[in-house]
């Protein structure tokens, strides 16, 4: 039923998507493949994929990926990336990536396990849209490659809703507002479909407001490294949800079998995307604010245990999410909070134990009364039988 609504407000906007072309796009790669990563990747052990798996696969969902487009030939994609859309060549085909963004974000949502390697997605069952809309990338402290304009953008996030996406994954930031950007947005949300988005990497560069992460109803997802701590790039504001895993994590790398190391909040919005996979699976009548709520209600508190701007609500638990039965308006559990003298648990703390202090020496001076009485009462009875129990009198001569 959704989808009939969502296709009534998008259709005026579709239908300027320019007419497919099967422009002969082909990728021009220089460097060797990369490596298979061996072993279990430190996130998919934090995250444990195969433990969520019992639960929820994420089958049946779909996920669009908003990026660089998709390497579908990677053997742990193969077969889960829909044909999408090449925004910035007019094709309708966007499994083709050319720098490996897109492939990258895919995988972490959606790989598949395989038998050489101990990497694998959160939600390996999802089906992946790919819309490809930027192969721009910083080289050297330079943008360099093409991206599409915020009117092909809204363009994409139209397409997406058109195209069955359940979530919308967008690793992709912009600086300033955009009106239809944002239209787009609040028509996706309207149409029932979850829409994450990257906090940015620009906290150390003057922290700009990032776009679509700060629009009403996206969860916006900032970085933290394996410790816990916010990376020091993850953009900080009200627009953080949560963050997760987003430094150093293994991806599959486009352009052949391997995989590559990953940084950004880029890499930790789809360990998100994917967590609201799972949750739709399981519990398929939830709206997005209602994934949204999940999602923020199950997170392990962040240092303090309230929101701030930059942990949002806390770590993402994809465990907890899946699990954990939740009121209707249940907020993330805090963190106990650290003791000082004018808290009044401590103060009632410190009382209870300074009357179990007082308690232990009354009934110290007891036992020691007691037993100072005895030894008396021995010391008179001994002194007694000796004099045959006669009063003691006092010698004294004339």
């Amino acid at each position: 039923m959704r989808r009939v609504v969502a296709a009534a407000a998008v259709i005026a906007v579709t239908l300027v998507v320019p007419s497919p072309a099967r422009a002969a796009v082909i990728c021009q790669r220089s460097e060797a493949p990369a490596p298979v990563a061996a072993g279990v990747p430190a996130e998919d052990q934090v995250y444990a994929p195969k433990r969520l798996a019992g639960f929820a696969t994420g089958r049946g969902v779909r996920v669009a990926v908003i990026d660089s487009g998709v390497d579908a030939a990677h053997p742990q994609l193969r077969g889960h990336v829909t044909p999408g859309a090449d925004f910035l060549h007019g094709d309708d085909n966007g499994r083709q990536d050319c720098n490996g963004h897109g492939t990258a974000v895919a995988s972490i949502i959606g790989a598949m396990p395989a038998r050489n390697t101990g990497f694998q997605g959160l939600a390996p069952g999802v089906a992946i849209l790919p819309l490809r809309i930027s192969e721009q990338e910083v080289i050297d402290g330079k943008a360099v490659g093409d991206k599409g304009t915020p009117a092909q953008f809204a363009q994409a996030i139209d397409l997406a809703v058109d195209q069955g996406a359940d979530v919308i994954n967008i690793s992709l930031v912009m600086t300033s507002d955009n009106a239809a950007v944002r239209a787009a947005v609040a028509r996706a949300i309207g149409a029932g479909v979850v829409v994450v988005a990257a906090a940015g990497n620009d906290a150390l560069k003057g922290n700009p407001d990032p776009f679509p992460a700060k629009y009403p109803g996206v969860i916006g997802v900032g970085a933290v490294q394996f410790d816990g701590t916010v990376a020091t790039y993850s953009q900080r504001g009200d627009y953080v949800d949560l963050v997760a895993i987003g430094n150093d994590v293994t991806a599959a790398a486009a352009g052949g079998t391997g995989h590559s190391v990953r940084s950004g909040t880029s890499f930790a919005a789809p360990f998100v995307a994917a967590t609201a996979a799972l949750i739709l699976q399981r519990f398929p009548q939830l709206s997005p604010g209602e994934v949204r709520q999940r999602l923020i209600a199950t997170t392990d508190p962040a240092p303090g245990g309230s929101v701030s701007a930059e942990y949002g609500f806390g770590l993402l638990n994809p465990y907890r999410a899946l699990t954990e039965t939740l009121g209707p308006r249940q907020q993330a559990r805090p963190a106990p909070a650290a003791m000082t003298g004018d808290d009044p648990a401590a103060a009632a703390l410190a009382a209870r134990r300074a009357e179990s202090q007082d308690r232990a020496l009354l009934f110290a001076a007891v036992v020691a009364g007691i037993v100072l009485l005895l030894a008396l009462t021995a010391i008179i009875v001994r002194q007694g039988r000796r004099r045959g129990w006669h009063p003691a009198t006092s010698q004294t001569s004339d």
